[in-house]
């Protein structure tokens, strides 16, 4: 499968929030803009999202056949019409006075509102009044449509980019809350190197930690100007719950994904433990087939969640990795009858949307949302083979590989912290970590 590779045009004009998206035409991360229409691009490229639960199995979540968004709903004017943000709370409680949203939804529509407003007003931006009002109308809307009229992913699902770009929906929501002056990309140069290895039809697995529900969007908007070809291509495993949240789902839309049910969740009702297993497997099928066709990208993040703090010191650091997880992927990879590449990646965004402090088992967790610097890194490929040969037994090549690649997170990680909360700037770089800011 080819890699296609496409230039940025233009930015395109702020545009009311009436619009919706026709079309894709990503605009450089240096300004912020509200949701609106683009002039759409494809590419072939694919990356995959993914947690340890692929070790497990990756599971399906509905039937095959996946429920297509209905365009009724869309002409609700309830918060398109809307001029000013108390008309928008306004059109929240009407909705839910007339039983058309749930409370605990309105309650988490209300919060949402609020914290994306303080967390915009604080860019600075002269336009976040209209950035704020624009952005929630949208996003209101469609979670308001998702509400009344459900929408189901299939086990895989493609990104929906028309009539409406969900895509790019979900990136212009995330775009004004990245202080892109305090953000930094590191070793960009092996992006390139990767395109070429894909373009030979090789698959590429970036290990990587996790740390918020933003992260997808994060790491296209950082590469955004070098390669948006990544981030319209991902395809993501994805959890039950950002197919299931309603605050999710309109975000979720706009994915390619694989849906999965959270290990971490695996246990809530053990009623359907089997059932989620059998799903995880036919998932894990899927995901092998995706490999076998080459020139694909899985992004895994083997620790099976979200990082979260220190309860003691409050320090945030790349959770561990799930050893039979990392094995399982180089497994996969191996057995899919293409060259394969393995690539370490830190990810640190954590205080743009910070998940909550424990594990929830009740969908609906609050959404706390903030202004911030966030980075991303990529370290060079780590062979396996050069580490079992050190080892004496399969299951210490599996931990020493595991803990190699999770070792090279860290440094990486560490750097980046240096950098946006040491505020050492590009100052923090190492001899193997070169950061960089590509946008500018």
């Amino acid at each position: 499968m080819a890699i296609q590779i496409f230039s940025t045009s233009p930015s395109p004009t702020l545009l009311s929030h009436k619009s919706t998206y026709f079309s894709y035409l990503p605009p450089p991360p240096t300004r912020f803009y509200s949701l609106r229409p683009y002039l759409r691009q494809r590419t072939s490229l694919a990356v995959a999202f993914c947690s340890s639960q692929v070790a497990r199995g990756i599971v399906e979540l509905v039937p095959d056949t996946q429920s297509s968004p209905s365009t009724s709903l869309s002409l609700s004017r309830t918060f398109l019409d809307a001029r000013s943000g108390e008309e928008l709370l306004s059109g929240i409680q009407r909705e839910k006075e007339a039983g058309k949203l749930p409370l605990h939804v309105a309650r988490g529509m209300v919060e949402l509102y609020q914290n994306y407003k303080d967390a915009v007003l604080q860019s600075g931006d002269p336009n976040a009044d209209e950035i704020v009002l624009s952005n929630m109308a949208i996003v209101l809307n469609r979670i308001f449509m998702v509400v009344k009229d459900e929408f189901v992913f299939s086990p895989y699902h493609k990104a929906i980019r028309e009539p409406f770009d969900y895509y790019m929906f979900a990136q212009d929501y995330i775009r004004p809350l990245i202080n892109f002056g305090d953000s930094y990309v590191g070793n960009i140069s092996l992006f390139n190197q990767m395109e070429e290895k894909l373009r030979q039809g090789d698959n590429v697995i970036l290990i990587s930690n996790h740390q918020t529900e933003a992260d997808p969007a994060v790491i296209a908007l950082l590469l955004e100007s070098t390669h948006p070809y990544i981030g319209e291509g991902v395809t993501y495993i994805a959890g039950d719950r950002v197919v299931t949240d309603p605050l999710c789902k309109p975000f979720s839309m706009g994915r390619n994904l694989l849906c999965v049910y959270s290990k971490k969740h695996m246990n809530d009702d053990p009623k359907l433990v089997d059932m989620k297993k059998r799903a995880n497997t036919r998932s894990l099928k899927e995901m092998a087939q995706l490999l076998r066709s080459g020139s694909k990208i899985i992004w895994i993040a083997p620790s099976g969640g979200r990082d979260r703090p220190d309860p003691a010191t409050k320090e945030w650091f790349p959770a561990p990795f799930d050893a039979s997880a990392v094995d399982n992927m180089r497994r996969l990879m191996e057995h899919a009858g293409c060259p394969g590449h393995i690539y370490p990646v830190a990810l640190l965004c954590h205080d743009i949307m910070p998940p909550p402090e424990k594990v929830e088992k009740e969908i609906g967790e609050r959404r706390m949302i903030a202004f911030h610097g966030t980075g991303l890194s990529i370290a060079s490929p780590i062979n396996f083979d050069e580490i079992s040969e050190e080892c004496g037994k399969p299951e210490e090549a599996k931990v020493a590989y595991s803990q190699a690649l999770y070792d090279s997170v860290n440094e990486q990680y560490n750097v980046l912290r240096s950098a946006i909360h040491g505020k050492q700037d590009l100052e923090a770089s190492s001899a193997t970590i070169s950061l960089s800011q590509p946008w500018k």
